[in-house]
């Protein structure tokens, strides 16, 4: 199999907006850059970015569909996020330093029902990933559009929060490529498992609202997986028209 590298996005903080990347270099045994580097803790949390920790305990999208609609763009020579959202003000701030300016300028996304967002926490380990691994997520267009025609009407990527998009394969093709070494650019991955899914997939990045059953349309092939998480093996830039083939 090869294709072709379509898109890359990144996630600095969990949950809280998105960014796409016209090309960056993974490292070995570690997230893309500044994936998934901070994260939302809620008030029934003890997380504080010492050790990973799995998801429950952050403020996410499953819980907080308007936080879907996020966007960013992050500058690592200056620390300096800008995030944006239909509904709010841009925000620019540096989350190691204001990060109760964020929470406080998201807070209202959070519905009253839900453990109340309360300190915004960075990885000293390896991001935020929902694995316990620092994962780099991979996922086939071709599988998008089955789901997409599936639930009968077009869908945004966005609703994946993946890493790495690429085209040219038969859809679901990814998921037999488990323990394989798969070639992104000039770094090598190993893909370890399938990305399960949840009700992050149910809510329109553009909105926020919640609008598609995504999760029965998955159903229909007996799962709820989209796209494959994978660990680098070698280190090498990755760009948007580079080939993916597996090994």
């Amino acid at each position: 199999m090869t294709a072709t590298l379509t898109d890359i996005w990144r996630f600095p903080i969990k949950s809280h907006g998105r960014e796409q990347l016209q090309s960056c270099t993974l490292e070995v045994g570690k997230t893309l850059p500044w994936d998934r580097h901070w994260a939302v803790a809620h008030s029934e949390s003890t997380a504080d970015g010492a050790s990973w920790a799995p998801c429950h305990n952050f403020s996410r999208v499953a819980k907080a569909p308007n936080l879907a609609a996020i966007s960013c763009q992050f500058d690592a020579a200056t620390n300096q996020m800008q995030v944006r959202h239909p509904e709010r003000e841009d925000l620019v701030f540096d989350p190691d330093k204001d990060g109760a300016r964020f929470i406080d300028w998201a807070r209202d996304f959070i519905p009253q029902n839900r453990a109340q967002s309360a300190r915004l926490v960075r990885s000293e380990t390896n991001g935020f990933t929902d694995s316990d691994f620092p994962s780099v997520t991979l996922c086939n267009m071709a599988s998008h559009r089955a789901v997409s025609q599936r639930v009968g009407r077009p869908l945004s990527i966005h609703r994946w929060r993946g890493n790495i998009w690429f085209d040219g394969a038969a859809p679901w093709e990814e998921f037999d490529w488990m323990d394989r070494e798969v070639q992104v650019g000039e770094a090598v991955l190993r893909v370890l498992e399938r990305t399960d899914r949840c009700l992050t997939t149910h809510a329109n990045p553009d909105t926020g609202k919640r609008d598609a059953d995504v999760l029965p349309a998955l159903d229909s092939w007996g799962h709820r997986d989209f796209s494959v998480r994978a660990e680098v093996l070698a280190a090498g830039a990755v760009r948007v028209g580079d080939t993916v083939r597996r090994l």
